[in-house]
């Protein structure tokens, strides 16, 4: 059941990204939230991501720190 509850949070991530404008922002967002749920290697994948695709934005910045806190 929790597997579930997972996937369905992570889904409704992704919709919720689709829908606006700042995907540096959402991606964030979903980083932290599967950092929270334990999901250590998706939340370093998403802030990988995001230092790749934005890394002059203000969210890149903050998932360089989380990334080295994570290592």
């Amino acid at each position: 059941m929790r597997r579930w509850i997972h996937i369905g949070a992570v889904v409704f991530g992704v919709v919720l990204a689709a829908c606006s404008g700042d995907k540096p922002k959402e991606l964030l967002e979903t980083a932290e939230f599967e950092e929270r749920q334990h999901n250590v290697a998706h939340a370093k994948q998403l802030y990988e991501e995001i230092v790749r695709l934005y890394p002059s934005s203000p969210q890149a910045e903050t998932a360089r720190g989380r990334l080295t806190s994570l290592h």
